[in-house]
């Protein structure tokens, strides 16, 4: 099969399209035939090695998995022994967050997939895992939302963003959004109640005041939480050193305050999945590449101006099963 490779950290331009072995099914796998990817920022922090502190789970000197990629919408070509959920036939979406799908086949648990509703596109389901299960699980899982409630998004027309402001309105909260003086129609168009444009408006003076506080940006200091905020979950951070320090100030200054890492899982997955198929979620694809420039679609992202989703096509929906 022809996959992307890595052999060692450094930029895009380090990836080879080869042809490797197909992957062994594990018990409790299954081999999924690959349709489409998307990129996420997880795919270039763990393809440069950086924060270097990723290194004690992805490989210190050099990758442990030579193929990288997470996202990953496909069918089902086989099972393992021990599967009783999902069968051949079966469109799926998924995660496998340290690598191994930027290929024409993936082996993933059957743990970290999600059922498609067949006359769902999966092009467009690709887009949804990694970003949506963040978003998801900052809100639900972590932000405990609920219907009538205020949410502040912070860098809503991003990838994890954009999925947030549907999510949030399809649990029935009271969305403010903030991003760039030209996303707000974009983001208006999700659903937001209100827009803030951080270029005309300092978000770091804002004086709303919220039920909880999702920073998908990762700019907001423990201070702006605190000001704005009852409760808040950081799903993304600019900087180590404002990562650390916010997460400091929250251990002395007693803010409800989360950090933490999604974790792809069935229910979560399917839920997804249920939400877009009820119209609820509308995944955006800014740019669709075909899948030998899925180096150039990483260095697209890498310039962290992506406005939704950028997806990397592998097969064409219509001859699934060539």
């Amino acid at each position: 099969m022809k996959a992307f490779i890595k052999t060692k950290y450094g930029g895009p331009e380090v990836l080879q399209l080869m042809e490797v072995d197909q992957p062994m099914v594990k018990e409790n796998h299954l081999l999924v035939k690959v349709v489409a990817n998307s990129a996420n920022p997880a795919d270039w922090h763990l393809l440069r090695g950086k924060p270097f502190f990723a290194r004690f789970a992805a490989g210190l000197f050099k990758p442990k998995e030579k193929i990288p990629g997470a996202d990953f919408a496909g069918i089902v070509v086989e099972t393992g022994s021990k599967v009783t959920n999902f069968k051949v036939g079966d469109t799926v979406i998924g995660e496998t967050l340290l690598g191994g799908a930027f290929a024409e086949y993936v082996s993933v648990p059957a743990s970290v997939c999600g059922k498609v509703p067949s006359n769902i596109s999966l092009v467009q389901m690709a887009s949804l895992p990694v970003a949506g299960l963040a978003a998801l699980q900052a809100l639900v899982t972590h932000g405990k939302v609920s219907a009538g409630e205020t949410v502040l998004i912070n860098g809503s027309s991003g990838g994890v963003g954009h999925f947030a402001v549907q999510i949030a309105k399809a649990y029935g909260a009271d969305v403010t959004a903030v991003c760039s003086g030209r996303n707000v129609d974009f983001v208006r168009s999700l659903g937001a109640d209100k827009v803030i444009a951080y270029d005309q408006e300092n978000i770091h003076q804002h004086k709303g005041n919220y039920d909880l506080i999702i920073d998908a940006n990762g700019n907001l200091t423990y201070a702006d939480y605190k000001r704005m905020g009852k409760r808040g979950v950081m799903v993304g951070f600019t900087t180590i050193g404002l990562m650390m320090s916010t997460l400091i100030k929250k251990l002395f200054g007693g803010f409800p305050l989360i950090q933490f890492t999604a974790k792809a899982n069935a229910k979560d997955l399917q839920t997804l999945a249920d939400l877009v198929a009820e119209g609820k979620i509308r995944p955006a694809i800014e740019k669709l590449y075909p899948y030998k420039e899925i180096p150039e679609a990483i260095s697209y992202i890498e310039a962290m101006r992506t406005r939704g989703k950028v997806v990397m096509q592998w097969k064409n929906e219509q001859n699934l099963t060539d």
